[in-house]
């Protein structure tokens, strides 16, 4: 299977050359020339299986220029005692039909763990095949997890550096002291002035500005990425989507072939393209619902066809989905309109120039078909939070709690029973002071630690050894810089 650029269909590379690139020269995401087919004997082999087994029969899909050893050695490598539970991800259960996936069992207590534990192994296993003299610099923008899950796979791994630029201002003080303390001596962090988007866009521009290119090329190092744009970050989320699915057929949940609903909290639309992938793949999927905070541009989007970023901007409890720009979209909208990269290009050029675009009725009618969307305010997610504690004593985090809410609002609004599995993206410790505010918890005058305490008294829960872990760390990563000096300071710690 060869992979092809969103923007130039004339691009056809290895798996191995998309994962060590990350993006494509003139732009465009990789994307596989065809998606491999699965069905029900596939799924329910996968029942009785290991969650590093289960990753391994659906990479064998994906990455046909790895041997089987390689394959192996990745995902045994990626899934083992670095997580808290045998299984990887747990679900639990809310109601009858009503499902979570907890996907922070890893060892920095977000999703982003089930790709970033295994993107070095894939990078460093693609490098060889690939790039074998060039030592890899990846550059990371963060709305908080991704940051810290990426540092916490790539700290000290040989042949590769770790740069990552976070909003001053848009993560939560858990997230920030997750990166500010991170150990490694490979890995630079540092605060943007200005938003996620700033960051995007500023890592982005890094990746097509030739004259660095040329002077990282002459030392030796190219640029990969660990954020979603690139495949081997996204690949492994479809992972878990069938894993999820197979282990509820185990469970005698549901029987296969029945479909269930998949309800995503998302801001740069990768978790959920995952599921969409899992779906095109022959996994049984109803409906994909996107949740999203009070930066509603994907629920706009999906309703009305029109993504106008040209919007106030909210920095809310929900920090990881404070985003306007969904990168991950432009995969999507290449696959629904034909693989029609003339298309693409006029829109995303028009998203950088007038902050718009339109797609046409017949991409807006197949989105439509596949995806619901909805949103919720601050107030609503705590209250969500608050909701779901007292009726079911099951202690979710802001993103989770958004997604809840809007599928409750799903659910009334259609009468759809279909049983349905909720993304559940991070531990609630990592938003402990928004938690305990969401529980009437009084907070004046403590510090985050201190919140945390009473949170875990509160709640009768507690914080993870990870989190907790944080509060004696020296902090080392304190700068703060305008957007139009993330190439220097890349260019300054890669010439340590």
């Amino acid at each position: 299977m060869n992979y092809k650029s969103t923007r130039n269909n004339d691009v056809s590379i290895t798996s191995a050359q998309a994962i060590a690139q990350g993006l494509s020269p003139e732009g465009g995401l990789f994307v596989p020339e065809s998606l491999p087919k699965i069905d029900g004997d596939f799924v329910k082999a996968l029942c009785e299986k290991s969650y590093a087994d289960r990753a391994f029969d659906i990479f064998k899909l994906f990455l046909t220029d790895f041997t089987d050893e390689e394959i192996h050695y990745c995902v045994n490598n990626a899934y083992a005692d670095n997580f808290d539970t045998e299984n990887i991800a747990e679900i639990s259960h809310l109601l009858q039909g009503t499902y979570v996936l907890e996907l922070w069992h890893g060892p920095t207590c977000a999703f982003k763990d089930m790709a970033l534990q295994i993107l070095p192994y894939l990078l460093t296993t693609s490098a060889k095949k690939t790039i074998p003299d060039k030592d890899i610099a990846i550059l990371v923008a963060t709305s908080g997890d991704t940051g810290k899950a990426a540092l916490e796979g790539f700290k000290d791994v040989e042949g590769t550096t770790i740069t990552v630029f976070y909003p001053e201002d848009g993560v939560s003080d858990m997230q920030k002291r997750q990166m500010a303390t991170q150990e490694g001596n490979n890995v630079f962090v540092c605060a943007v002035k200005g938003n996620f988007d700033d960051c995007q866009n500023g890592v982005k521009a890094i990746f097509t500005d030739k004259e660095i290119i040329e002077q990282l090329d002459s030392a030796n190092i190219v640029l990969s990425s660990a954020n979603s744009i690139n495949w081997g970050r996204l690949s492994p989320q479809i992972v878990y989507y069938i894993s999820a699915y197979a282990e509820l057929v185990k469970n005698g949940e549901i029987e296969y072939g029945e479909k269930i609903n998949i309800v995503v909290p998302t801001g740069n639309f990768g978790n959920i393209l995952a599921a969409y992938y899992a779906k095109e793949m022959g996994l049984p999927v109803n409906k994909l619902i996107c949740a999203s905070n009070a930066n509603n541009i994907l629920t706009d989007f999906i309703n009305t066809g029109v993504y106008d970023r040209n919007r106030p901007f909210y920095t809310t409890v929900s920090p990881s989905m404070d985003i306007l720009i969904s990168s991950n979209l432009e995969r999507l909208l290449y696959h629904l309109s034909g693989e029609n990269t003339q298309l693409i290009n006029k829109w995303f050029t028009s998203l950088k120039t007038e902050g718009r675009y339109e797609v046409t009725d017949d991409v807006k009618a197949k989105i439509q078909e596949l995806f619901c969307a909805g949103c919720c305010n601050d107030r609503e997610t705590k209250a969500a939070i608050k909701d779901c504690f007292d009726s079911y004593s099951y202690l979710m985090d802001t993103h989770t709690a958004v997604a809840y809410k809007v599928y409750n609002d799903y659910k009334k609004a259609t009468g759809d029973n279909t049983k349905t599995l909720i993304a559940s993206t991070a531990n609630p410790y990592k938003f402990g002071a928004a938690v305990f505010d969401a529980l009437k918890g009084d907070a004046a005058g403590l510090d985050e630690f201190a919140i945390i305490e009473k949170l875990e008294e509160m709640t009768g829960t507690t914080i993870p050894q990870p989190l907790a872990a944080t509060e004696n760390k020296a902090v080392r990563f304190k700068g703060v810089i305008d957007r139009s000096e993330m190439p220097k300071a890349v260019l300054d710690f890669l010439k340590k």
